[in-house]
This record gives C-alpha cells, sequence and structure tokens, in this order.
C-alpha cells in the first residue's frame, strides 16, 4: 500500500481560495477535484490519501469530512481550527458531530502566515492542542523556518499529542541553506511525538530546473534524525504543479529513499501515516 498523507482539493465556485494570488500561482487559480486527483496519481502506486483544509473558514471542513465519506480514495482529513481562538474546541465539537466525523484525523492551522513568529507557543495554542491530544488528533505543523522554535515549544508543551511536521518545514531550498533549520529540525526529531512529511518539497526549490540532488541533503538529514518509521510521503499536489506532475514528486520520493529496506520504505509510505494518523484501514 502506497498513502499520500497530504494533499487538497478545491472548487472555486463554492469558495475562494485567497492564498492563490498572483501571476505565478495562476495555474492554480482552478477547480481540482478527487476525479483529477485519480487521473494525476496514476501509475504511481498510490492507493489511499489523507485529505488536507487549505482554508480559514469553518465551512471547509465539513465538506472535506463529506467527501471523505463518501469517497474510498480518502482515509482522513486534517481539518481547519483557529488554534488559538477561545472557542476552537467548541468548534471541534461541532464538527464531530457531522456526517464523515470519524474521518477527522488531525487539525491544523496556517501558522507561518500568522504575524507573529511565537503564535504557536501562546497559551491559548497550547491548551487547544493538549486538548487535541485528549479527543485522539494530531497536530499538523505548518511552519518555516522563522516559527519552527514556537512549534517546537510546543511540541515539548503538549506531550501527550501527536504532531505531525508539514512540508518538512519548508527549508529554503533555493538558496541551499541547510541552518538554522537542521538544528532545530534536530532538537524537534528528539521529542518522541512528532513524525515528519516528506512533503511540499518542489516548491520550495527552483520550479522549473529542480533535481533530486538539491533536496538531498535536507531529506539526508531527516532520515538520520527520525529515521524511516517517523517519515511519510505527501504529494502536496495540486499545489505541488506549480514545479512538476504528481508522478515528478513520487519518482522524486522514491530517489531520495532509495536506501530504505523494504520494511522501511513500507513505513515511509504507508505505515508511519496509518500509525500517527490512526488512519481507519
Amino acid at each position: 500500500m502506497r498513502i499520500d498523507a497530504h494533499h487538497h482539493i478545491w472548487n472555486l465556485e463554492v469558495r475562494d481560495q485567497e492564498w492563490i494570488k498572483g501571476d505565478l500561482m495562476a495555474p492554480l487559480r482552478r477547480n481540482f477535484s478527487m476525479t483529477d486527483l485519480r487521473a494525476a496519481v496514476a501509475g504511481t502506486g498510490i492507493d489511499r490519501t489523507v485529505l488536507v483544509q487549505t482554508v480559514t473558514n469553518y465551512d471547509e471542513t465539513p465538506e472535506l469530512l463529506e467527501i471523505a465519506e463518501l469517497d474510498p480514495m480518502v482515509a482522513g482529513v486534517v481539518g481547519w481550527l483557529k488554534i488559538d481562538a477561545p472557542d476552537a474546541l467548541d468548534h471541534l465539537d461541532q464538527y464531530l458531530e457531522l456526517p464523515g466525523a470519524d474521518f477527522l484525523v488531525g487539525i491544523r492551522d496556517i501558522a507561518h502566515d500568522e504575524p507573529d513568529a511565537n503564535y504557536l507557543s501562546k497559551p491559548n495554542v497550547i491548551n487547544n492542542v493538549r486538548e487535541l491530544g485528549t479527543y485522539g488528533l494530531v497536530y499538523d505543523l505548518l511552519t518555516k523556518t522563522p516559527q519552527l522554535a514556537a512549534g517546537i515549544a510546543l511540541v515539548k508543551a503538549a506531550p501527550d499529542t501527536q504532531f505531525v511536521m508539514d512540508h518538512i518545514s519548508k527549508p529554503y531550498v533555493t538558496k541551499g541553506e541547510m541552518e538554522p533549520w537542521a538544528t532545530m529540525m534536530r532538537e524537534l526529531a528528539s521529542l518522541p511525538n512528532v513524525v515528519c512529511k516528506i512533503s511540499g518539497m518542489i516548491t520550495e526549490g527552483n520550479w522549473n530546473s529542480w533535481k533530486s540532488a538539491d533536496f538531498e541533503p535536507y531529506t539526508d538529514l531527516l532520515l538520520e534524525i527520525f529515521g524511516p518509521q517517523r517519515l511519510m510521503f505527501g504529494s502536496d499536489w495540486p499545489v505541488a504543479t506549480l514545479a512538476g506532475t504528481y508522478k515528478d514528486v513520487v519518482t522524486l520520493a522514491e530517489s531520495v529513499t532509495r536506501s530504505l529496506s523494504a520494511s522501511e520504505a513500507d513505513a515511509f509510505w504507508s505505515t508511519t501515516a496509518i500509525r500517527a494518523y490512526r488512519l481507519p484501514i
């Protein structure tokens, strides 16, 4: 089995995706459906997926849960909460009363777009994320390097919550910079309640000329510090289409994990995601 632990869909007739701005992002300004995803994954071996929120709107997550209930390809949903809000858990309770609620496996917020780099270490965030652990839900960390220290503080403050780091925290691949990302990722990996998605990489490289070698210093470090048992594959489709095809993303993931044994590859491609997200597979 192969699981894509991170992809999106959207329908612009239902809701705008306000983050799609400018000429460079224009290829994303169209609808992307599960039918489109099935066409994109053809020949890659992907069997099941985790569908992840895209907008900061409480109407979206119920729609994703309904899709998960109706579409057998979707194994789980990562929904959205304004995680620093006093009423965040009230919204969560509302999600859990909806059709498809059993598919809600995680929550995230768009921390890397918050003006406060310390957003994730705010007291309300810590308290709410601790509560996610009592619900048996994962919290997905969406950070870049400036927010990574606060993310580490959050993981330390909520030891009974499972965390998943999205997109390897978006290091500055086009600049070839390893630090301070590498030092902070080592600290993050030392904490047992966090795993990491190898996802979203090609859009952090040069969109027109990236190659596998551009990413290997980053993925080699992740293999060293997390190990295959705490890494998982994610496509970040359709955002990734800015820099390549779905098959390109899978081929890159195969390349940077080519040294893995069969059991280690199984962890990367499926069992880490199943375990971390408690996927009903």
